[in-house]
């Protein structure tokens, strides 16, 4: 009796093992070439802000507006250089508008036949403001603010980062090249050591580079004279991630 339940475990677990064993008829694999996507990424700290001031004035009269509006950057721009001198500073989009009254309507609902005479004018300038002193950024921002506007700020890496980081991006995305290959040997049935490493392209996945957003149009009215002190905003620089994406080819031997 103890012979026979012997003969049956055994036969049990042949049969647990024949089940997990690789199928005879699976397909086979060798010279087959695999197309694998790889992705890696690095995470830093920003290092850097650029800041986007602007001055804008109405005026009936297009030269007083557009003085104001000169006066009022010069002064800005002495401000900012004073808080900040190794911030780079570019003033950009100057611009100036027509203001045209609201179109009269008739009783028939047509609108009336006039000339379109501008009532006013609108002139503004943008001054962009580059730099790593993050520590000074909230007082130099609030500095500012006594004369220009705050539009936007945007903030990132430095250059000089953006490569230091670039080796471990690569790093990074290699790394999971091969940790998904040896998820796939092992898939197929086969060792690692059968597989070679065809083609690695770092371009497969298109353009991965980062952009900056525009920032929106400034539409706004500012008051000809305001030079109140203001508070210091607050700001949380954030991180920035770097990602790259690679696809590799691999041939079993």
């Amino acid at each position: 009796m103890n012979l026979m339940k012997k003969l049956a475990s055994a036969a049990a677990v042949s049969f647990a093992l024949g089940a997990h064993a690789a199928p005879t008829d699976a397909l086979p694999t060798t010279g087959t070439l695999v197309v694998v996507p790889a992705y890696g990424e690095v995470k830093h700290a920003n290092d850097q802000a650029v800041v986007l001031l602007a001055i804008e004035e109405t005026d009936k009269d297009k030269a007083a507006a557009a003085s104001r509006v000169n006066t009022k950057m010069k002064h800005g721009l002495e401000i900012v250089k004073k808080e900040d001198p190794q911030a780079s500073l570019k003033t950009q989009g100057y611009y100036t508008y027509p203001v045209y009254p609201d179109e009269i309507v008739l009783a028939n609902g047509r609108p009336a036949k006039q000339p379109r005479v501008p009532v006013s004018w609108r002139v503004g300038q943008y001054l962009e403001v580059t730099t790593t002193s993050l520590d000074k950024l909230p007082k130099t921002v609030a500095a500012a603010q006594k004369i220009l506007t705050l539009n936007s700020i945007n903030f990132g890496l430095t250059s000089d980062t953006t490569k230091k980081l670039d080796d471990q991006r690569i790093a990074a995305t290699y790394k999971n090249l091969n940790e998904r290959i040896a998820s796939i040997a092992n898939a197929m049935g086969r060792k690692v050591g059968d597989a070679v490493l065809d083609t690695v392209d770092f371009e497969g996945s298109g353009n991965y580079t980062e952009s900056r957003a525009a920032a929106a149009p400034m539409m706004m009215r500012m008051k000809s004279a305001d030079t109140a002190d203001v508070a210091e905003p607050s700001f949380e620089p954030g991180e920035t991630t770097l990602q790259m994406q690679l696809v590799g080819k691999v041939r079993f031997k």
